[in-house]
């Protein structure tokens, strides 16, 4: 059996951990034995043993997560971001280079469930999903972004950008082969979280710097 890679917890205090989630790794359990290994069981077996989840990041993307320690804290977090009372930015790598430095997208998005988990644009039956994007660094062929969700839709960042015309290099979902194979995982960070610590009221602010 492969021995599971510890998360790295970036802070921890009684109530709560910040924890650095590595890419290909699932948030939460999935359905079958195969789909046991996650952030929030391998968050346990370090000894974080009333850890409980709070927000999720797709099984692709890396970096930051808030995980809640006790039941108070969970619940007074898991209305922060209901209410969108948190700040994230997100860091990614995408194919060409648009020609404006920054913008925002608001297509709706839903559930293409036909086939699931994938989420399409739908002006008819989707939900407002709003993304801000800015140019980070211009490459050949390629750009690095910044990218800030509003909302917080099930893959909104991935089809965004897809809709954009440039989706984030080695994302398996929503990009050509080619664009695909540019990377050996999908190019996506969550890189910076911020909120008022609901127990201490004091501001948080977490960063962490991508890995690509």
């Amino acid at each position: 059996m492969i021995e599971e890679v510890q998360i790295p917890v970036l802070y921890q205090d009684e109530h709560l951990i910040i924890v650095d989630k590595p890419a290909d790794v699932l948030s939460v359990p999935g359905r079958g034995p195969d789909k046991q290994d996650c952030v929030i069981s391998r968050v346990i077996n370090q000894g974080f043993t009333s850890a409980k989840i709070v927000h999720r990041l797709d099984y692709a993307t890396s970096g930051l997560m808030v995980i809640a320690l006790t039941p108070e804290t969970h619940k007074a977090l898991s209305l922060l971001f209901q209410n969108r009372k948190t700040e994230k930015a997100y860091e990614a790598i995408i194919h060409q280079c648009p020609t404006e430095d920054n913008g925002i997208i608001t297509e709706p998005l839903r559930c293409d469930w036909e086939r699931r988990p994938l989420q399409i644009v739908d002006y008819e039956h989707g939900k407002p999903s709003t993304t801000h994007w800015k140019i980070l660094e211009r490459m050949a062929n390629k750009a690095r972004v910044e990218l800030t969700p509003i909302t917080g839709r099930s893959h909104q960042l991935r089809v965004h950008m897809q809709w954009l015309g440039h989706p984030i290099l080695g994302d398996h979902f929503y990009a050509e082969e080619d664009i695909q194979k540019a990377a050996d995982r999908l190019l996506l960070h969550a890189k910076m979280l911020s909120f008022v610590h609901p127990q201490t009221h004091v501001p948080m602010h977490f960063t962490s710097a991508p890995s690509f």
